[in-house]
Protein backbone atom coordinates (compact mmCIF):
# COMPACT_ATOMS: atom_id res chain seq x y z
CA UNK A 1 0.00 0.00 0.00
CA UNK A 2 1.35 3.72 -0.77
CA UNK A 3 1.43 6.11 2.26
CA UNK A 4 -1.46 8.22 2.28
CA UNK A 5 -3.10 6.73 -0.80
CA UNK A 6 -7.05 8.35 -1.25
CA UNK A 7 -9.49 6.47 -3.13
CA UNK A 8 -12.20 8.66 -5.09
CA UNK A 9 -15.35 8.16 -6.31
CA UNK A 10 -18.26 9.48 -8.54
CA UNK A 11 -21.77 9.97 -8.31
CA UNK A 12 -23.22 6.70 -9.92
CA UNK A 13 -25.38 6.96 -13.29
CA UNK A 14 -28.48 5.64 -14.23
CA UNK A 15 -29.48 4.49 -17.85
CA UNK A 16 -32.96 4.24 -16.90
CA UNK A 17 -35.36 7.09 -15.55
CA UNK A 18 -38.04 5.35 -14.58
CA UNK A 19 -35.23 3.24 -11.71
CA UNK A 20 -34.05 4.57 -9.00
CA UNK A 21 -29.96 5.33 -9.59
CA UNK A 22 -27.45 3.40 -8.25
CA UNK A 23 -25.53 5.67 -5.55
CA UNK A 24 -22.20 4.84 -3.59
CA UNK A 25 -23.02 5.77 0.18
CA UNK A 26 -19.72 4.85 1.37
CA UNK A 27 -15.50 4.29 0.43
CA UNK A 28 -13.10 3.63 3.02
CA UNK A 29 -9.51 2.15 2.67
CA UNK A 30 -9.15 -0.76 4.50
CA UNK A 31 -5.73 -1.11 6.91
CA UNK A 32 -4.41 -3.60 4.69
CA UNK A 33 -4.83 -1.46 1.63
CA UNK A 34 -8.05 -2.68 -0.27
CA UNK A 35 -11.05 -0.18 -0.92
CA UNK A 36 -14.47 -1.25 0.43
CA UNK A 37 -17.55 0.24 -1.47
CA UNK A 38 -21.09 0.21 -0.18
CA UNK A 39 -23.37 0.42 -2.84
CA UNK A 40 -27.07 1.01 -2.54
CA UNK A 41 -28.40 -0.24 -6.20
CA UNK A 42 -32.17 -1.41 -6.47
CA UNK A 43 -32.74 -5.48 -6.29
CA UNK A 44 -33.16 -7.34 -9.44
CA UNK A 45 -31.35 -4.68 -11.73
CA UNK A 46 -27.79 -5.74 -13.27
CA UNK A 47 -25.18 -3.04 -12.85
CA UNK A 48 -22.07 -2.61 -14.23
CA UNK A 49 -18.71 -1.07 -12.05
CA UNK A 50 -16.17 1.08 -13.73
CA UNK A 51 -12.73 1.84 -12.24
CA UNK A 52 -10.55 4.68 -13.23
CA UNK A 53 -6.82 5.54 -12.97
CA UNK A 54 -7.12 8.93 -14.12
CA UNK A 55 -9.96 10.22 -15.64
CA UNK A 56 -11.81 9.75 -18.01
CA UNK A 57 -9.63 6.29 -18.58
CA UNK A 58 -12.70 4.26 -17.67
CA UNK A 59 -12.35 -0.22 -17.38
CA UNK A 60 -14.85 -2.13 -15.98
CA UNK A 61 -14.37 -3.69 -12.50
CA UNK A 62 -17.43 -6.18 -12.33
CA UNK A 63 -20.64 -6.91 -13.20
CA UNK A 64 -23.38 -7.48 -9.91
CA UNK A 65 -26.93 -7.96 -9.36
CA UNK A 66 -28.31 -5.27 -7.18
CA UNK A 67 -29.69 -6.72 -3.92
CA UNK A 68 -30.68 -3.20 -2.49
CA UNK A 69 -27.43 -2.54 -0.80
CA UNK A 70 -23.93 -4.63 -1.46
CA UNK A 71 -20.50 -4.02 0.01
CA UNK A 72 -17.29 -4.17 -2.76
CA UNK A 73 -13.90 -5.31 -2.34
CA UNK A 74 -11.57 -3.66 -4.68
CA UNK A 75 -8.43 -5.77 -3.67
CA UNK A 76 -6.30 -3.92 -6.72
CA UNK A 77 -6.47 -0.93 -5.08
CA UNK A 78 -4.08 -1.97 -2.71
CA UNK A 79 -1.11 -1.33 -4.86
CA UNK A 80 -2.52 2.31 -6.12
CA UNK A 81 -2.53 5.63 -5.09
CA UNK A 82 -5.63 6.67 -6.70
CA UNK A 83 -8.67 5.10 -7.65
CA UNK A 84 -12.10 6.31 -8.89
CA UNK A 85 -15.37 4.65 -9.64
CA UNK A 86 -18.80 4.95 -11.39
CA UNK A 87 -21.22 2.42 -11.62
CA UNK A 88 -24.54 2.17 -14.35
CA UNK A 89 -27.43 0.11 -14.79
CA UNK A 90 -26.69 -2.55 -17.52
CA UNK A 91 -27.44 -1.97 -21.09
CA UNK A 92 -26.49 -5.80 -21.94
CA UNK A 93 -29.54 -7.70 -22.84
CA UNK A 94 -28.10 -10.67 -21.21
CA UNK A 95 -26.18 -9.59 -18.36
CA UNK A 96 -23.76 -12.01 -16.11
CA UNK A 97 -21.83 -11.18 -12.98
CA UNK A 98 -18.87 -11.78 -12.43
CA UNK A 99 -15.28 -9.57 -12.87
CA UNK A 100 -13.90 -8.23 -15.65
CA UNK A 101 -10.18 -8.48 -17.39
CA UNK A 102 -8.84 -6.34 -19.30
CA UNK A 103 -7.84 -7.71 -22.73
CA UNK A 104 -6.17 -6.63 -25.84
CA UNK A 105 -9.52 -7.97 -27.70
CA UNK A 106 -12.10 -6.30 -24.86
CA UNK A 107 -12.47 -7.31 -21.64
CA UNK A 108 -12.93 -11.19 -20.50
CA UNK A 109 -15.58 -12.00 -17.83
CA UNK A 110 -14.86 -14.27 -15.41
CA UNK A 111 -18.01 -15.92 -13.51
CA UNK A 112 -17.33 -18.42 -10.81
CA UNK A 113 -20.22 -21.60 -11.05
CA UNK A 114 -19.95 -23.24 -8.72
CA UNK A 115 -16.68 -25.45 -6.92
CA UNK A 116 -14.36 -26.07 -9.73
CA UNK A 117 -16.82 -24.72 -12.84
CA UNK A 118 -16.53 -21.66 -14.43
CA UNK A 119 -17.75 -19.43 -17.23
CA UNK A 120 -15.66 -17.30 -18.89
CA UNK A 121 -17.23 -14.77 -21.27
CA UNK A 122 -14.87 -13.02 -24.14
CA UNK A 123 -14.90 -11.31 -27.81
CA UNK A 124 -18.22 -12.82 -28.40
CA UNK A 125 -17.33 -16.27 -27.14
CA UNK A 126 -18.60 -18.47 -23.94
CA UNK A 127 -15.76 -20.69 -22.77
CA UNK A 128 -16.35 -23.07 -19.70
CA UNK A 129 -14.10 -24.87 -17.18
CA UNK A 130 -15.50 -28.30 -15.58
CA UNK A 131 -19.09 -27.50 -15.93
CA UNK A 132 -20.60 -29.97 -13.82
CA UNK A 133 -24.70 -29.80 -12.47
CA UNK A 134 -27.26 -27.77 -12.76
CA UNK A 135 -25.70 -24.36 -11.79
CA UNK A 136 -24.15 -25.08 -15.06
CA UNK A 137 -26.84 -25.59 -17.20
CA UNK A 138 -28.12 -21.64 -15.94
CA UNK A 139 -30.82 -20.66 -19.41
CA UNK A 140 -28.95 -17.14 -18.62
CA UNK A 141 -25.51 -18.61 -19.38
CA UNK A 142 -24.52 -18.72 -23.23
CA UNK A 143 -23.91 -21.94 -24.82
CA UNK A 144 -20.22 -23.03 -24.72
CA UNK A 145 -17.81 -22.49 -27.45
CA UNK A 146 -14.95 -23.91 -25.90
CA UNK A 147 -14.81 -26.13 -22.88
CA UNK A 148 -12.03 -27.77 -21.04
CA UNK A 149 -12.05 -30.56 -18.31
CA UNK A 150 -9.38 -31.42 -16.55
CA UNK A 151 -10.27 -35.20 -15.40
CA UNK A 152 -12.60 -37.93 -14.61
CA UNK A 153 -13.66 -36.99 -10.85
CA UNK A 154 -17.95 -36.27 -10.85
CA UNK A 155 -17.35 -33.15 -9.56
CA UNK A 156 -15.11 -32.04 -12.93
CA UNK A 157 -16.42 -34.26 -15.29
CA UNK A 158 -20.32 -34.45 -16.35
CA UNK A 159 -20.94 -35.76 -19.90
CA UNK A 160 -24.51 -34.92 -19.54
CA UNK A 161 -23.71 -31.67 -18.97
CA UNK A 162 -20.85 -30.67 -21.33
CA UNK A 163 -23.99 -31.89 -23.81
CA UNK A 164 -26.43 -29.63 -22.49
CA UNK A 165 -24.04 -26.39 -22.29
CA UNK A 166 -22.01 -26.61 -25.23
CA UNK A 167 -23.08 -25.35 -28.62
CA UNK A 168 -23.90 -28.33 -31.81
CA UNK A 169 -19.72 -27.41 -33.08
CA UNK A 170 -18.18 -26.63 -29.83
CA UNK A 171 -14.77 -27.35 -29.27
CA UNK A 172 -13.78 -29.76 -26.30
CA UNK A 173 -10.23 -30.33 -24.90
CA UNK A 174 -9.65 -33.22 -21.98
CA UNK A 175 -7.11 -35.86 -21.16
CA UNK A 176 -7.42 -39.36 -22.91
CA UNK A 177 -8.89 -40.84 -19.70
CA UNK A 178 -11.91 -38.51 -19.78
CA UNK A 179 -12.17 -38.89 -23.75
CA UNK A 180 -12.53 -42.86 -23.21
CA UNK A 181 -15.80 -41.99 -20.91
CA UNK A 182 -17.52 -39.71 -23.36
CA UNK A 183 -20.34 -40.62 -25.96
CA UNK A 184 -19.25 -40.95 -29.98
CA UNK A 185 -20.81 -37.56 -30.30
CA UNK A 186 -18.28 -35.84 -27.73
CA UNK A 187 -15.80 -37.68 -28.45
CA UNK A 188 -16.19 -36.19 -32.23
CA UNK A 189 -15.64 -32.33 -30.66
CA UNK A 190 -12.62 -33.82 -28.04
CA UNK A 191 -9.15 -32.90 -28.72
CA UNK A 192 -6.75 -35.00 -26.58
CA UNK A 193 -3.95 -33.11 -24.78
CA UNK A 194 -1.47 -34.72 -22.51
CA UNK A 195 0.59 -33.17 -19.92
CA UNK A 196 2.82 -30.59 -21.64
CA UNK A 197 0.85 -30.59 -25.13
CA UNK A 198 -0.17 -26.97 -26.50
CA UNK A 199 -2.58 -26.38 -28.76
CA UNK A 200 -3.61 -23.29 -30.83
CA UNK A 201 -7.15 -22.77 -31.50
CA UNK A 202 -6.71 -20.12 -34.49
CA UNK A 203 -10.89 -19.99 -35.09
CA UNK A 204 -11.03 -18.99 -31.72
CA UNK A 205 -8.36 -16.67 -31.65
CA UNK A 206 -6.96 -18.41 -28.18
CA UNK A 207 -4.45 -21.19 -26.80
CA UNK A 208 -4.32 -23.42 -24.32
CA UNK A 209 -1.70 -24.90 -22.84
CA UNK A 210 -1.84 -28.41 -20.60
CA UNK A 211 -0.38 -28.31 -17.14
CA UNK A 212 0.56 -31.63 -15.11
CA UNK A 213 -2.35 -31.65 -12.30
CA UNK A 214 -1.34 -34.63 -9.42
CA UNK A 215 -1.25 -35.85 -6.30
CA UNK A 216 -1.33 -39.05 -4.24
CA UNK A 217 -5.06 -39.01 -4.91
CA UNK A 218 -4.57 -38.09 -8.55
CA UNK A 219 -2.46 -40.04 -10.71
CA UNK A 220 0.10 -38.34 -12.90
CA UNK A 221 -0.69 -37.99 -16.82
CA UNK A 222 -4.21 -38.77 -16.25
CA UNK A 223 -5.52 -34.99 -15.30
CA UNK A 224 -4.46 -31.85 -16.90
CA UNK A 225 -4.37 -28.18 -15.37
CA UNK A 226 -4.93 -25.15 -17.95
CA UNK A 227 -3.26 -21.94 -19.17
CA UNK A 228 -5.79 -20.51 -21.42
CA UNK A 229 -4.22 -17.67 -22.96
CA UNK A 230 -6.38 -15.32 -24.87
CA UNK A 231 -6.30 -11.31 -25.81
CA UNK A 232 -2.54 -11.61 -24.14
CA UNK A 233 -3.76 -12.76 -20.55
CA UNK A 234 -3.22 -15.84 -19.22
CA UNK A 235 -5.74 -17.64 -17.29
CA UNK A 236 -4.25 -21.05 -15.35
CA UNK A 237 -6.67 -23.18 -13.89
CA UNK A 238 -5.37 -25.53 -11.55
CA UNK A 239 -7.79 -28.79 -11.53
CA UNK A 240 -6.89 -30.94 -8.85
CA UNK A 241 -3.52 -31.09 -7.89
CA UNK A 242 -0.65 -30.26 -4.91
CA UNK A 243 1.98 -27.80 -5.38
CA UNK A 244 3.66 -29.70 -8.40
CA UNK A 245 7.14 -28.46 -9.58
CA UNK A 246 5.04 -27.66 -13.03
CA UNK A 247 2.92 -25.58 -11.17
CA UNK A 248 5.68 -23.71 -9.18
CA UNK A 249 7.59 -22.97 -12.51
CA UNK A 250 4.68 -21.32 -14.31
CA UNK A 251 5.16 -17.46 -15.03
CA UNK A 252 3.40 -14.90 -16.20
CA UNK A 253 0.60 -15.80 -14.61
CA UNK A 254 -2.52 -13.06 -15.00
CA UNK A 255 -5.47 -14.83 -13.42
CA UNK A 256 -4.97 -18.36 -11.48
CA UNK A 257 -7.96 -20.12 -10.08
CA UNK A 258 -6.40 -22.62 -7.24
CA UNK A 259 -7.87 -25.65 -5.48
CA UNK A 260 -6.88 -25.96 -1.90
CA UNK A 261 -9.04 -28.94 -0.32
CA UNK A 262 -7.90 -32.15 2.01
CA UNK A 263 -7.22 -34.60 1.92
CA UNK A 264 -8.15 -34.50 -2.17
CA UNK A 265 -5.99 -31.65 -3.07
CA UNK A 266 -3.75 -29.41 -1.45
CA UNK A 267 -3.83 -27.18 2.48
CA UNK A 268 -3.75 -23.65 2.78
CA UNK A 269 0.09 -23.27 3.12
CA UNK A 270 1.01 -25.16 0.18
CA UNK A 271 -1.56 -23.44 -1.93
CA UNK A 272 0.08 -20.01 -0.97
CA UNK A 273 3.65 -20.72 -1.04
CA UNK A 274 3.25 -22.16 -4.28
CA UNK A 275 1.10 -18.49 -5.12
CA UNK A 276 4.14 -17.02 -3.90
CA UNK A 277 6.54 -18.61 -5.95
CA UNK A 278 4.58 -18.06 -9.47
CA UNK A 279 2.93 -14.87 -8.48
CA UNK A 280 0.14 -14.64 -10.32
CA UNK A 281 -1.35 -11.02 -10.38
CA UNK A 282 -4.62 -12.61 -9.52
CA UNK A 283 -5.62 -15.40 -7.44
CA UNK A 284 -8.65 -17.06 -6.83
CA UNK A 285 -8.97 -19.59 -4.09
CA UNK A 286 -11.72 -22.40 -5.80
CA UNK A 287 -12.31 -26.17 -4.73
CA UNK A 288 -12.15 -25.23 -1.27
CA UNK A 289 -14.73 -27.12 0.68
CA UNK A 290 -13.12 -29.97 2.65
CA UNK A 291 -14.12 -34.10 2.66
CA UNK A 292 -15.62 -33.27 5.86
CA UNK A 293 -17.67 -30.02 4.48
CA UNK A 294 -16.01 -27.64 6.15
CA UNK A 295 -13.94 -25.21 3.60
CA UNK A 296 -10.50 -24.09 3.76
CA UNK A 297 -9.59 -21.36 5.81
CA UNK A 298 -9.65 -18.53 3.36
CA UNK A 299 -8.55 -15.97 5.65
CA UNK A 300 -5.67 -17.77 6.52
CA UNK A 301 -4.49 -18.46 2.52
CA UNK A 302 -4.96 -14.45 2.07
CA UNK A 303 -2.69 -13.73 4.93
CA UNK A 304 0.33 -16.24 3.65
CA UNK A 305 -0.09 -14.82 0.24
CA UNK A 306 0.72 -10.93 1.80
CA UNK A 307 0.85 -8.16 -0.24
CA UNK A 308 4.71 -7.30 -0.50
CA UNK A 309 4.46 -9.68 -3.89
CA UNK A 310 1.61 -7.08 -5.09
CA UNK A 311 -0.82 -10.15 -5.57
CA UNK A 312 -4.42 -9.93 -4.76
CA UNK A 313 -6.34 -12.30 -3.62
CA UNK A 314 -9.90 -12.09 -4.63
CA UNK A 315 -12.73 -14.40 -2.35
CA UNK A 316 -15.77 -15.25 -4.40
CA UNK A 317 -18.58 -17.14 -3.53
CA UNK A 318 -18.76 -20.84 -4.88
CA UNK A 319 -20.96 -22.32 -2.49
Amino acid sequence: MVAGAVALFVAAINSSQAQPAPQFNAVKRSTNGEIVLTLSAPAGKFYRVDVAQALPDWEPLLMLKGTGVTNLTDGGASYLNRRYYRAQESTDPSPITGDYLPTSQGPALLHPINHASVLITWNGLAIYIDPVGASSVNVTFPKADLILVTHTHGDHFSASTLDSVRKPNALIVAPQAVYNGMSSTLKGLTKVMTNGASLQVQALGLSVDAVPAYNANHARGTGNGYVLTLGGRRIYFSGDTEDVAEMRSLSQIDVAFLCMNLPFTMGVDKAASAVRQFRPKVVYPYHYRNQDNTFADLSDFKKRVSQDLGIEVRLRAWY
